[in-house]
C-alpha cells in the first residue's frame, strides 16, 4: 500500500512564506501527475495546485495562482508547494495525494494525516 506524508506546516504571519513537503512511500506505479489539497475548518478539501511533469501541463486554482508553485525532487522523490505571500484564508489543513489528470481528474490513494498552516494577521 501506498503512504503518503505531508510535511512543512506551522504558523506563519500574513505576507510571509511557507514549503510544504510531500513524500509517498511503498509500491506504486510510476506518477507523472501529482496533486495538492487543503481544507480549512468548515469547508470542503479543495484542490490548490496539480502538475502533470510528463505532459508539462499545470494547474492553480484562482486563489492560489501567483503565489503558490507547485514541484518536484526527482532524486529525493519529494513534491513540494512553495507558498508566498500567504493571506489568513490560507489557513487550512494541506494534502498531496496521486492524480489521474491535472483538471478533472481523481486521487487514487487514502488521504494521510495532512500538515496544518495558520496564517494570522
Amino acid at each position: 500500500q501506498v503512504q503518503l506524508v505531508e510535511s512543512g506546516g506551522g504558523l506563519v504571519q500574513a505576507g510571509g512564506s511557507l514549503r510544504l513537503s510531500c513524500a509517498a512511500s511503498g509500491r506504486t506505479f510510476r506518477s507523472y501527475v501529482m496533486g495538492w489539497f487543503r481544507q480549512a475548518p468548515g469547508k470542503e478539501r479543495e484542490i490548490v495546485a496539480a502538475k502533470n511533469w510528463n505532459e508539462g501541463r499545470t494547474y492553480y486554482a484562482d486563489s492560489v495562482k501567483g503565489r503558490f508553485t507547485i514541484s518536484r525532487d526527482n532524486a529525493k522523490n519529494m513534491v513540494y508547494l512553495q507558498m508566498n505571500s500567504l493571506k489568513p484564508e490560507d489557513t487550512a489543513v494541506y494534502y498531496c495525494n496521486v492524480q489521474t489528470a491535472v483538471l478533472g481528474g481523481s486521487s487514487l490513494y487514502d488521504w494521510g494525516q495532512g500538515t496544518r498552516v495558520t496564517v494570522s494577521s
